[in-house]
């Protein structure tokens, strides 16, 4: 039984991470900063909960002691705080992630596998949809952190043999995304729609993304806990584009609702295509996406309806 530790584990891919790897039977150690006024999001039980701070060396020492595996889904910036501030994103996200690295090194981390981001880290790429051997090119501070990360990773593995895996990550969204968040158009759009308010879009709607149900993610992920791969890079994505006209239409569809929209000008680090080929990962090691989209929205629209 494989001793994983996730980082950020009360954060929406992360709790969702440490049910999938307690149910293929892992022994999961879940950091976070588990505040006290927030609950745990995760459902397992059977699950050490350690309370921590990212930036704090003594936490982390204490978080991957004895495990064989750290699953880094811990992020302390969004794309638009990324924006706002991208120092911070700097110092509370990449140099942190640099002394993680070399505290996993020195105490023999067997591998850390990194969530990144699909939607963010290739920037306006001419090939559609975009491939792992693309060039990745961002122009958010987001997905430059996000790529500066990966980059560290190849470092470590170069320098101190410790192995990585890295998944770009399209759109997830799902249930646990938390309320007030500026991240994740579904999530905020279905919550808007509950409340009675126009929905907010950016643009004219002819942005197009793939948005993957965050369960199958992390379902996905959970099974290769233990593999040997064959790349240390992957896409995770539904491989699906959509425009955000079409996104809207589902959501009308599904609610029941004809909410009104509220259009804003597209901000300039956002690119119009983000769709990723997924077709390494599926090849290796099967299907990502496997719930139907519109049943994906029918279980988030139900969480979000029944929020306290």
């Amino acid at each position: 039984m494989p001793k994983v530790t996730v980082l950020g584990a009360n954060g929406f891919l992360g709790s969702h991470l440490v049910d999938a790897l307690v149910r293929e039977g892992h022994d999961v150690t879940a950091f976070d900063r588990f505040r006290p006024e927030e609950v745990n999001t995760f459902e397992a039980t059977n699950v050490r909960v350690l309370p921590g701070d990212f930036m704090d060396p003594a936490d982390i020492g204490a978080a991957i002691r004895g495990c064989e595996y750290v699953f880094h889904a811990l992020s302390t910036t969004n794309p638009a705080t990324a924006a706002d501030n991208p120092l911070a994103d700097m110092t509370t996200n990449v140099a942190p992630t640099v002394a993680l690295l070399q505290q996993c090194a020195d105490a023999g981390v067997r591998r850390v596998d990194f969530l990144s981001s699909g939607g963010a880290i290739y920037g306006p790429s001419s090939h559609r949809p975009h491939r792992e051997d693309d060039p990745a090119l961002p122009v958010s501070p987001y997905g430059i952190g996000k790529l500066a990360i990966e980059r560290y990773l190849e470092y470590f593995r170069v320098s101190h043999g410790l192995d990585h895996a890295i998944y770009r990550v399209s759109n997830p969204f799902g249930t646990r995304q938390r309320p007030g968040r500026v991240q994740g158009l579904i999530p905020i759009a279905l919550r808007a729609i509950r409340d009675g308010l126009p929905v907010v879009r950016m643009g004219d709607g002819s942005m197009v993304r793939d948005y993957v149900y965050v369960e199958d993610v992390s379902s996905a992920l959970a099974r290769l806990v233990g593999r040997e791969l064959n790349h240390r890079l992957y896409n995770v994505g539904s491989g699906q584009g959509r425009t955000v006209s079409e996104v809207l239409g589902t959501l009308r569809s599904v609610t029941g609702i004809d909410f009104e929209i509220e259009e804003r000008p597209t901000p300039s680090t956002f690119v119009d295509y983000s769709v990723l080929d997924v077709s390494r990962f599926v090849d290796e090691h099967g299907r990502i996406e496997v719930t139907g989209f519109d049943l994906a929205i029918e279980h988030t629209w139900g969480a979000i309806r029944n929020e306290q």
